[in-house]
């Protein structure tokens, strides 16, 4: 019997010298008949490597599945949460009480998305906020916010009151 010691690669020829059948000279090619040819070894493990590949594919083919169906699930969790909002492109971080912001509604962390003719498509500094306020002193003006996700119409009269400036609040600018 012919016995190999190495794995064989599908397509590799196994070939065997003649010494090498000579040196056991008591089984010759006629006492073979109960072993397995190589050449049907090759073929089962074709057979069984087909279905390893296929198995493989299957296994890629859920993965990716299943990721497509959690980034379209995240997708539509995102557009969900307040898909209508604007970007804010300021808040304020302080009302001082019985200001003009303070009556008209104003509140710490107010997210503004427009005010006056500023909106988040024209909005470069907070220079652009102090002109519109110069302008507009003892007129209302539109402020809208976002607070609590969701959008608030304000109405806002910068004038002179008690305190410092005409609105009596602080509003920082958020990086875009």
């Amino acid at each position: 019997m012919l016995t190999c010691t190495k794995s064989v690669r599908p397509g590799t020829t196994l070939s065997v010298s003649s010494s090498a059948l000579k040196s056991r000279p008591s089984r010759g090619l006629s006492e073979m008949k109960g072993t397995t040819p190589v050449r049907s070894l090759q073929n089962d493990h074709k057979a069984l490597m087909l279905q390893v590949e296929k198995a493989l594919h299957q296994l890629h083919a859920r993965e990716k599945e299943k990721q497509a169906k959690d980034e379209a699930e995240a997708q539509a969790e995102a557009m969900n949460q307040n898909p209508s909002l604007p970007q804010p492109f300021a808040r304020v971080n302080a009302v001082t009480p019985g200001s003009p912001a303070s009556i008209s509604g104003l509140q710490v962390d107010d997210e503004i998305i427009e005010f006056g003719s500023v909106d988040t498509h024209n909005f470069q500094t907070l220079q652009n906020i102090a002109t519109v306020v110069q302008h507009s002193e003892g007129k209302p003006l539109s402020v809208t916010v976002i607070r609590g996700g969701k959008k608030l119409h304000l109405g806002l009269t910068p004038k002179q009151w008690a305190g410092k400036g005409l609105l009596g609040c602080n509003i920082l600018p958020l990086q875009r």
